[in-house]
């Protein structure tokens, strides 16, 4: 009975500890800021265009609510969650956060009372932003955002899966701790196309497949898994790598540079979430920037294994369209009424006007959820 009773006891102890571990406010580089310096209007402008990098307002504002106010749903496996209030509003929203109370929410995905953040909140990506856009963008939040009173909504997580201290230990497993750190053996442009995708743009949080515990599979460049392409909230999220059919193996920079500020090119249109990041995110991004990022994107090795034979056109299925054969093949009586005065009875479009269906992503790719809910 003694021995059962120091078993149990050591239980209590550890279990206690793991509480607290989960539930603490852990430490952040900026502790000692006094934030007595008066705030410029070149950092609150920097700020501004690193929220725009970081698509902020996509997921924390609602067509019916004002600007960055909260109460997006996401739905999850386990129920909905609501994007939070990060206006300057010192009841509802973030006014209150000093500078370290702002970066452990943003890096560490930590609120001041030790809440933990679910993942939806890109904050493994943020991890890598560095101090000093960590500083702009608080300045901008503060100064540059108008408050606005809104109650952040409960989750609609049953207990006991809602409760968040665990998440301070999938953070130990499947998150990268650090500032995004240059590699040496690459030029400027490279090294910062890869820190707008792996840290602010968080690129990977669509574009990478998803684990067990709903963990992105890699965080860099690393992993040949990293944007290898994912299926997320009923939408395909092709490969960003330089895979010839389902990713952006026949792009050239240029074509991923004009599609990031256009939102098409001869390739491709913007469709389902990626049109958020484009209304939001990207058209936004300075030209310079949209080049480092495109210039990184076509650095990553495509797989052809994963990727397949790569695609060619073949007009045998344009002969199918033909008035003696459309109504005995399934579908194409329907592309040909529907689809084909647009696209072509070729299905390849006109030029960046009209996007292409024949060899896009959406149309090879692993799963058609993306042609399917496109057409409806």
């Amino acid at each position: 009975m003694k021995k059962f009773l120091i078993v149990i006891l050591a239980l209590i102890i550890i279990a206690l500890l793991m509480v607290w571990h989960g539930t603490r406010v852990p430490s952040s580089a900026f502790d000692n800021s006094k934030n007595e310096n008066p705030v410029s209007d070149a950092l609150i402008h920097q700020g501004e265009y690193v929220a725009r990098a970081a698509d902020c307002v996509a997921c924390h504002s609602t067509p019916e609510s004002e600007p960055f106010a909260g109460g997006l749903e996401m739905a999850t496996p386990l129920g909905s969650i609501f994007a939070t209030n990060i206006t300057p509003d010192k009841t509802t929203g973030i006014g209150r956060y000093s500078l370290a109370d702002f970066e452990r929410a943003v890096r560490q995905g930590v609120t001041p009372d030790g809440k933990r953040l679910y993942p939806a909140m890109p904050y493994p990506s943020y991890e890598k932003m560095t101090d000093a856009d960590i500083e702009a963008l608080y300045a901008y939040f503060m100064h540059g955002v108008e408050p606005v009173i809104q109650e952040n909504k409960d989750s609609t997580i049953p207990w006991p899966m809602n409760m968040r201290w665990p998440l301070a230990y999938w953070n130990v497993l499947f998150t990268e701790d650090g500032v995004y750190q240059p590699d040496s053996s690459k030029d400027e442009r490279w090294n910062r196309g890869a820190y707008l995708v792996q840290g602010a743009g968080h690129c990977g949080s669509c574009h990478t497949e998803r684990g067990f515990a709903m963990q992105e599979k890699a965080l860099s460049d690393a992993s040949d898994k990293y944007l290898s392409g994912a299926t997320l909230d009923g939408w395909y999220a092709p490969s960003l790598r330089d895979d010839h059919n389902t990713g952006l193996g026949r792009w050239s920079e240029e074509d991923i540079a004009q599609f990031l500020k256009e939102g098409r090119n001869e390739h491709a249109v913007v469709y389902g979430s990626m049109t958020d990041a484009y209304n939001n995110s990207t058209q936004f991004l300075s030209d310079e920037d949209l080049k480092a990022i495109a210039h990184y994107l076509k650095s990553l090795p495509g797989d052809p294994q994963r990727d397949g034979a790569p695609w060619s056109y073949d007009a045998t299925t344009a002969d199918k369209l033909a008035v003696n054969n459309r109504a005995s093949v399934a579908g194409a009586q329907i592309y040909y009424d529907h689809c084909s005065a647009c696209h072509g009875n070729d299905g390849l479009g006109k030029g960046k006007w009209i996007p292409p269906l024949a060899g896009s992503a959406s149309s090879l790719a692993p799963t058609p959820v993306s042609s399917i809910n496109a057409t409806l």
